[in-house]
């Protein structure tokens, strides 16, 4: 039952935060599977497959209009960069992935702050 409640809590910290800020909830989810007993190997794959139902409720629950002419080229590059990711990710060891997680979200947090 502990290991549900905690469960519950980590899908409702990554929703929120996903939902307020428009990204973000990865973040939350990383260190919090980490906690819930995954493999390492299996906890970023894990993240992602959670990320993308919570992306897909907070962009129909929030009822913004998309502006397709400038998302579309996103969208294009993010599929590549997606399939690039999963095909060579594996090749990656977990602490370098962990590490460059950490400066992704340090240089985000201070870009933001400044």
């Amino acid at each position: 039952m502990h290991n549900m409640l905690f469960i519950c809590f980590a899908g409702l910290a990554a929703g929120s935060i996903n939902g307020l800020l428009g990204a973000g909830g990865g973040m939350v989810l990383v260190p919090l599977l980490t906690r819930c007993g995954l493999r390492q190997e299996q906890v970023f794959p894990c993240s992602v497959a959670i990320i993308l139902p919570i992306c897909i409720v907070s962009l129909v629950w929030g009822g913004n209009r998309i502006p397709w002419d400038t998302a579309l080229p996103y969208l294009l590059g993010s599929a590549a960069g997606g399939i690039a990711a999963g095909l060579w990710g594996k090749k990656i060891p977990v602490l370098w992935l962990h590490r460059a997680l950490g400066v992704l979200i340090l240089w985000g947090g201070v870009r933001y702050l400044c």
